[in-house]
């Protein structure tokens, strides 16, 4: 990464500049998001404050400084200088704020998914990266990050990282944390409050996730399913969802670990989680969806046993060819 450009490099003569992240937002997704427009705001005066386009994000994340500036409604008709996609493997991700990407006169997109092929005009992407957060630490310079920059990148490194437990964290994701903690960060706050900390109704869903998860593949994959009904029985809303599928891969001997909500009838959101023999991103991809070698993720159409058995024969087809190698 030592060649890439600063984003002062990057800002040339833009005076308004949009920043936006991909649909059903996370830690990282936030964190980068809100870790950039502060930098910005605090370091390049001439600019005009920069807007945020973020669905609903989770309460805990609100402990960010600025959050409560960020925009949720896409309508209003406004043309930008520069746009910013971050953490957003296509451009469909974007949501409803596409349209600012569509009409920038410049756009960049900095990520670190596998499945990003480049949407935008200049495109940035680091698959290696733990997160985007990681990668947009790089962009700035190290003495003109602010503690309440830190604490949006320690946050998106905290969550894509699992606490910094997944095989994504390298010696210089670290590093780059070790940094941030030097500029007063209280790291364990940040931990607790956005990643661990659950409330009633969310232990209660993953407790249900658990006591119905079923092994297959003689235990090397574990999966568990939330109906609609039972979402609107417990009050539970996607994001308070996060989380279930990491539990379930923790699972000793299990190798894959498939957790799945209804999202319409006949539809259902699925997250994918492996350990260190299944490419995960290969199978969201082939049902349109994407992310990362050990965490991705698709929507699929049919019936829970229809996804299940499609989803699982892509991963044993990837544990038979592991073994003949």
């Amino acid at each position: 990464m030592e060649n890439m450009k600063k984003i002062s490099e990057v800002l040339k003569d833009a005076q308004t500049v949009a920043i936006a992240g991909h649909i059903r937002p996370d830690g990282d997704c936030v964190g980068s998001c809100m870790a950039l427009k502060l930098y910005l705001e605090e370091n390049f005066p001439g600019l005009e404050p920069v807007d945020v386009y973020l669905e609903e994000i989770p309460a805990s994340y609100h402990i960010l400084q600025g959050t409560e500036t960020i925009r949720h409604d896409c309508t209003p008709d406004k043309e930008y200088d520069l746009f910013i996609a971050l953490d957003c493997a296509d451009k469909q991700r974007l949501g409803a704020a596409v349209k600012y990407l569509d009409t920038a006169e410049r756009s960049i997109c900095y990520d670190h998914h596998i499945s990003n092929l480049g949407f935008a005009q200049e495109n940035v992407i680091f698959p290696d990266s733990s997160s985007t957060s990681e990668v947009i630490y790089h962009v700035m310079e190290d003495g003109k990050i602010s503690k309440a920059v830190a604490e949006a990148l320690y946050m998106g490194l905290v969550h894509d990282t699992g606490v910094f437990r997944y095989s994504c964290t390298k010696p210089e994701t670290m590093e780059i944390a070790a940094n941030l903690l030097r500029k007063g960060v209280n790291g364990s706050y940040i931990i607790d409050t956005t990643f661990m900390e659950k409330t009633y109704v969310q232990n209660q869903i993953l407790g249900r996730a658990l006591l119905e998860s079923i092994m297959v593949l003689d235990g090397a994959c574990i999966i568990s399913g939330i109906k609609r009904k039972d979402m609107d029985f417990y009050g539970v809303k996607p994001s308070d969802l996060d989380g279930i599928v990491s539990q379930l891969r923790l699972t000793k001997g299990v190798e894959t670990a498939i957790f799945l909500y209804e999202t319409a009838n006949q539809e259902y959101k699925v997250s994918l989680r492996s350990k260190e023999k299944v490419d995960v991103s290969v199978i969201a991809a082939y049902f349109g969806g994407g992310g990362h070698v050990r965490a991705a993720g698709c929507t699929m159409q049919g019936s829970f046993y229809d996804v299940v058995n499609n989803l699982t024969e892509h991963i044993e087809k990837q544990m038979k060819a592991e073994e003949t190698t």
